[in-house]
């Protein structure tokens, strides 16, 4: 058996840079934040949706990644957000902003709840064609990690791996997270076989995940 390798997601070519450009320079608009299945908006359009675990960085790099500061919005309570949002990416795609996960402020009954939603959504909506799974680079995956990257196995969902906050890691230091990562994500059949690793703050990586979500088809 081959075993997959995890690199780091090229740099896109300049043609490739562009769609992904242009598609994040187009509309970019909050349709909806949704609370149970019965709520979700009609799947007539491709998603992506962003996982990760509280201060993650979650909508720092949505931020980024739409070049709009305030359309995700950061809470300063870890698990504050238990909403599924949903915003439109130009004329055919959703991207999807998930709850964050592992935090341990909420009250029991709000953590199940939103555990099924979340599977509820995961294994039941046929328009979404990428999970992007966020691992802060300065700490690799933890056991909450672990978690959510089983539920997208058993759904049969390729997520993909983006590594944030990756200016905040020494270089010597980043090596060891990305052989972390790589070894954890060589237990699951449903990862993509490619890493992308970024900084809201800096830019890096932005560009890339533009252009991998703009060639999602």
């Amino acid at each position: 058996m081959t075993e997959i390798a995890f690199n780091l997601a090229e740099t896109p070519d300049s043609h490739t840079a562009e769609k992904g450009r242009l598609l994040f320079a187009g509309p970019v608009d909050f349709v909806k934040g949704v609370v149970a299945m019965d709520g979700l908006p009609d799947a007539d359009r491709i998603e992506v949706c962003f996982a990760g675990r509280s201060n993650v960085g979650k909508s720092s790099l949505i931020n980024a990644l739409t070049g709009r500061k305030g359309i995700a919005r950061a809470s300063n309570t870890p698990g504050r957000t238990q909403e599924i949002n949903f915003f439109t990416l130009g004329e055919e795609r959703y991207l999807v902003d998930l709850p964050g996960y592992g935090y341990a402020n909420a009250p029991l009954h709000v953590v199940e709840k939103w555990q099924r939603l979340l599977k509820s959504y995961l294994s039941g909506r046929q328009s979404l064609r990428r999970a992007f799974v966020l691992i802060d680079a300065r700490h690799g995956v933890k056991a909450v990690d672990e978690e959510i990257m089983k539920l997208l196995d058993s759904s049969a969902v390729t997520f993909q791996c983006v590594l944030t906050k990756a200016d905040k890691v020494k270089e010597k230091e980043r090596a060891a997270v990305l052989q972390q990562v790589r070894g954890a994500l060589a237990k699951h059949p449903a990862a993509y076989p490619e890493l992308v690793l970024t900084s809201s703050e800096k830019g890096d990586g932005i560009e890339t995940l533009r252009a991998i979500i703009a060639g999602l088809i």
